[in-house]
């Protein structure tokens, strides 16, 4: 089985500061993690491989840094790495950056199923997976909790629901977005870290992937990011003490004052 699975370095959340004047994240001297969502989906491509054999192949865009986050993967678990890598690709938006990913998938080659976590933690949009998917247009199912069966010809996987979960069957090749409820990850193991400095981490850039420049980057991007700011913090509001009548009554002028009622 020939597992791929997309991921994404993001600033340490505990880390995260907006620069006063440009208004944009400080991703400079700030320290950078594998996106914890991928982490689940890391961990279940090595598992299926364990299970059914293979080979586990992890992908990136970003900058050269990014390469330390292909490594732990490698000590994770996966087999190798690939980094897409250049500065054109800066700036891009979801729908820049899974058709980066998507024309990096086909220089890869075959492939039976492709994972990505669910959503990263600096954006929080859920569209890269998906949309990498319809791009290589092959079915695809998010919010996978569990991998139910697998066998030549078809998968049957579990996928999260509010009230419940459904059980979808696909055919391969397909794409699946996991959540956290799908396993625990490993800790990387001393045999795997050696693994993975050791390890030759192939990098792809614009020539590489035969990218149409005007699909990549700022120009491929129809969303822009103008400013990211903290929210105001809260004050520490009203506080009525007293007898509940005469509480009740100063809160419900309170709120006539406000307009509110």
């Amino acid at each position: 089985m020939k597992i791929i699975v997309c991921i994404k370095q993001v600033p340490n959340t505990t880390d995260v500061q907006i620069d006063a004047n440009t208004g944009r994240l400080k991703r400079e001297g700030v320290e950078s993690i594998i996106n914890p969502y991928d982490e689940y989906a890391i961990e279940e491509g090595v598992r299926l491989k364990e299970k059914f054999g293979g080979k586990v192949t992890v992908i990136t865009m970003g900058p050269q840094q990014a390469e330390s986050s292909l490594r732990e993967a490698i000590a994770r678990g996966a087999d190798e790495a690939v980094l897409v890598s250049d500065k054109a690709f800066g700036g891009s938006d979801t729908l820049a950056t899974s058709y980066t990913l998507s024309s990096a998938i086909k220089i890869i080659g075959e492939y039976d199923i492709i994972l990505c976590g669910k959503q990263a933690s600096d954006g929080d949009t859920a569209q890269v997976g998906p949309a990498i998917a319809e791009m290589l247009n092959i079915p695809h199912v998010s919010c996978v909790k569990k991998i139910e069966v697998v066998d030549d010809n078809s998968i049957k996987v579990e996928r999260m629901m509010e009230d419940g979960y459904d059980l979808i069957e696909s055919s391969f090749p397909v794409l699946f977005t996991v959540v956290k409820e799908i396993n625990n990850p490993r800790i990387p193991s001393l045999k795997g870290k050696m693994a993975a400095k050791k390890a030759v981490i192939k990098t792809f850039n614009v020539d590489s992937i035969g990218a149409d420049t005007k699909r990549i980057g700022l120009s491929g991007s129809p969303t822009q990011v103008v400013k990211i700011f903290n929210p105001p913090q809260r004050t520490g509001g009203e506080k009525f003490v007293g007898e509940a009548k005469d509480v009740a009554a100063n809160l419900v002028k309170r709120l006539s004052d406000l307009g509110i009622i």
